[in-house]
């Protein structure tokens, strides 16, 4: 009698799938309860998908993999990648799976973040994405151009070389332009912030493609739809907080009060924090998670001797002791 039992090897390309899925779609609540049946069907599927996971942090992008347009050799490719997984195992036997899927993607897909959600994205160029709460991004390389359209939001994109592809992202009017580097760009109310973390980006605004300025790493820049362009250098530690939403964190180093509150509300729909006028102008410094505005209120109340009040409707008051 032939056992169905599932072999390791066959474990581990699926918990490979689920990695790929998540970080595609979101942990929503179907695709948590598909994978929690999954994982229910055999013990060994919760080691082979933290394995999995562990493996895809190491990675942490895609940018290593110059992957294209499909092309008649991907079959052999595939082959390649079976061959390197059968010699290596292992973590590198991941590494190759998740690169064999890169293969499979499409040319072009959108992603939309919900409100609180921030999701790593591989994309189908081999380059990768993170994007912010409540953001849009469309993707599309089918042309002689990778283009962005951030409809709204924020994302950063690690952008993996392709000379003969210069790599534009859209925001409204503004345009920003790399080759092969790392950077963000927000989209705010009358223009764009641009925050260059590796390499050197090009931006400029339709209708005046003349007016380019270059921002290397370590700076940053807002691009106002009307076509001014303010930069200046930051420092490391600067870009570093400034990007630290990719792991889920606000870092407040001076920032005022009412600047902090407008960040945690970006992240959060239920639980709104709003802040007496009288003590708007506060500093504050610390680290907190986006997903913790009691956790940021509570700090509130202990370094400016707040008081915190809260409704029925989760509602944060933060307002100056009496």
């Amino acid at each position: 009698m032939m056992s169905d039992r599932q072999s390791a090897a066959e474990i581990e390309e699926q918990a490979v799938r689920w990695v790929w899925r998540i970080d595609a779609e979101g942990r929503t609540p179907a695709l948590q309860a598909e994978l929690n049946g999954w994982l229910a069907g055999d013990v060994r599927r919760r080691g082979a998908l933290l394995q999995a996971e562990a493996t895809w942090l190491l990675l942490d992008r895609g940018s290593q993999l110059q992957v294209s347009e499909p092309e008649p050799a991907e079959v052999e490719r595939r082959r390649w990648f079976t061959a390197r997984r059968a010699m290596f195992g292992g973590a590198g036997a991941l590494a190759a799976s998740i690169a064999a899927a890169f293969l499979l993607m499409q040319p072009d897909a959108r992603y939309d973040t919900a409100v609180g959600e921030i999701r790593r994205v591989p994309l189908a160029d081999g380059s990768a994405a993170v994007i912010n709460t409540a953001s849009a991004v469309d993707f599309d390389a089918r042309g002689d151009r990778r283009v962005v359209r951030l409809a709204q939001g924020e994302a950063w994109f690690q952008v993996a070389k392709d000379k003969q592809r210069p790599f534009v992202v859209e925001a409204g009017d503004v345009r920003v332009r790399a080759v092969g580097t790392a950077f963000s760009v927000r989209r705010r109310e009358g223009g764009a912030d641009v925050l260059v973390t590796e390499g050197v980006v090009e931006t400029w605004v339709v209708g005046a493609e003349g007016h380019r300025v270059r921002v290397g790493a370590g700076a940053r820049a807002f691009v106002a739809d009307n076509a001014a362009i303010s930069s200046r250098p930051s420092a490391p530690s600067e870009i570093d907080r400034a990007l630290a939403w990719r792991n889920g964190k606000i870092d407040l180093s001076g920032e005022t009060l009412d600047w902090a509150a407008a960040e945690f509300n970006r992240y959060n729909d239920r639980e709104r924090i709003v802040v007496d006028r009288s003590i708007a102008g506060e500093r504050l410094f610390g680290i907190f998670r986006t997903d913790d505005p009691e956790g940021f209120a509570a700090a509130v109340r202990m370094s400016l001797g707040a008081r915190i009040a809260r409704d029925a409707e989760g509602q944060i008051t933060i307002s100056a002791e009496k």
